[in-house]
């Protein structure tokens, strides 16, 4: 079974998510989502909409994702990559660069983002319409 592993917020779901989850997936088997947890979001300095338990729920029922794992900080990748044998590690490539240490351990991947949307516009353009 050949693992796929991407990490995020994915508050506020849009279809820029769903299309690089499915990307994701279509990688491999089986795609797990290192989650950012309530406290790992406060030290990045970001405010999500929905709890931790709440958008785990709705990446759960999204049909590309197999499994969702709680992400606490930034030096977890390596474990998980080992802990859940992951082949294939993904993430947007507005992250281009960032993450290829990981080549030792697995394949890296930066999918193109979806144009035009990005929860940090969605929150701007609700924003302005107040």
């Amino acid at each position: 079974m050949k693992k796929i592993i991407t990490y995020g917020t994915f508050d506020l779901i849009h279809h820029g998510h769903i299309n690089i989850l499915k990307r994701a997936k279509a990688l491999g088997d089986y795609l797990i989502v290192g989650l950012s947890s309530d406290e790992f979001n406060a030290i990045k300095g970001k405010a999500a909409y929905h709890s931790y338990e709440e958008r785990k729920l709705i990446l759960e029922a999204i049909k590309y994702v197999d499994e969702v794992i709680p992400e606490q900080n930034w030096g977890q990748k390596v474990n998980d990559i080992k802990t859940h044998d992951v082949k294939i590690f993904v993430m947007g490539s507005d992250w281009e660069g960032k993450f290829d240490e990981l080549i030792e351990h697995c394949e890296v991947v930066y999918l193109p983002r979806t144009e035009g949307i990005s929860t940090t516009k969605i929150k701007t353009d609700l924003h302005n319409k107040e």
